[in-house]
């Protein structure tokens, strides 16, 4: 297929030329004696951010129960306080666990006995069986009554272990340092165990440690193909709006959320809270940080065209294909009526459906990619093939193929080619005949 060079109108042209001079007074640039808009090759810093919207919350938030019953005597802590590893938090009545140690312990004490007793009739036993003096079955018996001994002795042992831990257990201590988030009951309340009432305990206290919080900020399925784990992470809470905070993103939510047709996903992020800075259900703005470029040479997204958008460019700045062609150094061919593409040793139809894969790769773009961009040379516009890095949607990072100082033309993009032969078409229809300026036949 021969490349496409068709020239626009006069009249477009001429419409052309009318947007190039307004488009450079707009933008501020020294447009050329053409009337063309200009832009120059800087360094700038470019930062790429999602935006989300979340709460502060803990990272494991333990509901603090007690093992033992009855009635509360004594609550140390209140709502807010940080507490040290084993910190005594609650005290439970402890007379009746008492009474049980009590108890279990002179039941120790009385199986001990029986069991010295029954060893001390066992070795008479041993002697007069030795000399005959008793049979088999009155020897037999006292051996018997060593081993029952014994077993008494460890039974009332264990119960008096277990009557000591059901004693130590009125008394609820904490199993690890963090702050009090919540207080559930007073002094008075009775409680139920949470190791025997089925319905799990009374929950007593619920703490936290907020040494590390975390936030969960729901993200907008249109940003979340860019974010990735470990993506570092700018939190801001209306408590400290003048202190932003560092965090850093943990993983990204399986299932969608849906609230009032949007589509997001739950991010999770953890945040160091040293200063205890940050309590948990403070509202937080996130800014996932998704790439930056400090001082990099950058150009606007106006001054870059793809390969497929470059007939505009051709059309306002008077070129055909064949130069743009020699100044790039690669073929181009025409696969749509406003369109072109870099022959890669395949037909139109091949070319077409890369045209179509490169559909799926619209994310990866944001990272860089291969543009085109006109730069002025001796005074006239050159067509430069550019490799770009990261962009924000206003400029674009340059990484190959243009220096710093080196002067662009801004170019209209083919929606505006489109509308100003449409509005040649529309005073075409009304005058009657060819536009001022417009030769006939």
């Amino acid at each position: 297929m021969q490349p496409y060079s068709r020239p626009p109108s006069s009249a477009t042209a001429a419409l052309l030329l009318g947007w190039l001079v307004v488009g450079a007074g707009a933008c501020g640039g020294e447009p050329a004696e053409a009337g063309l808009s200009l832009v120059t090759v800087t360094r700038r810093d470019i930062v790429v951010s999602a935006s989300a919207a979340g709460v502060v919350e803990p990272v494991m938030t333990v509901e603090v129960k007690s093992k033992a019953s009855g009635e509360i005597v004594e609550v140390l802590v209140e709502e807010g306080e940080a507490v040290r590893a084993g910190q005594l938090l609650v005290r439970v009545d402890p007379r009746i666990p008492l009474n049980a140690v009590v108890q279990a312990e002179a039941d120790s004490a009385v199986a001990l006995a029986e069991l010295e007793n029954a060893e001390a009739q066992l070795r008479r036993a041993e002697t007069l069986w030795e000399s005959q003096a008793i049979t088999e079955l009155e020897y037999e018996n006292a051996k018997l009554a060593r081993a029952s001994g014994y077993a008494r002795l460890v039974s009332a042992r264990r119960a008096l272990e277990d009557a000591r831990i059901a004693y130590e257990e009125t008394e609820v201590r904490a199993a690890s340092a963090g702050v009090i988030l919540g207080r559930n009951v007073e002094v008075g309340s009775v409680i139920a165990s949470a190791s025997r009432d089925v319905s799990g305990g009374a929950v007593l206290l619920r703490m936290a440690s907020l040494d590390t919080v975390q936030v969960r900020a729901l993200v907008d399925e249109t940003d979340i193909g860019m974010i990735r784990d470990g993506m570092p992470v700018t939190i801001t809470v209306e408590a400290f709006p003048n202190r932003p905070f560092s965090g850093a993103v943990l993983r990204i939510g399986a299932e969608a959320v849906v609230q009032q047709n949007v589509t997001m996903f739950p991010v999770l992020i953890r945040i160091a809270n040293r200063e205890g800075l940050l309590r948990p259900g403070m509202n937080a703005e996130v800014e996932v940080r998704i790439g930056e470029v400090r001082g990099g040479l950058a150009v606007p997204n106006s001054a870059l065209r793809t390969r497929e958008d470059l007939l505009p460019a051709v059309m306002a700045l008077g070129l055909t294909v064949e130069d743009v062609e020699a100044q790039l150094g690669e073929r181009l061919v025409r696969i749509a009526d406003d369109g072109f593409e870099a022959r890669e040793g395949g037909d139109v139809r091949q070319a077409a459906e890369r045209d179509q894969g490169r559909s799926h790769e619209r994310a990866a773009a944001l990272f860089g990619g291969s543009y085109v961009a006109f730069a002025l040379r001796n005074g006239a516009p050159r067509a430069v093939a550019v490799e770009t890095g990261l962009t924000d949607f206003d400029y674009t990072a340059v990484v190959s193929g243009l220096e710093e100082g080196d002067t662009l033309v801004v170019l209209p993009t083919s929606g505006l080619i489109e509308e100003l032969q449409r509005r040649e078409e529309w005073v075409r229809e009304r005058v009657g005949g060819p536009l001022s300026g417009q030769g006939r036949g």
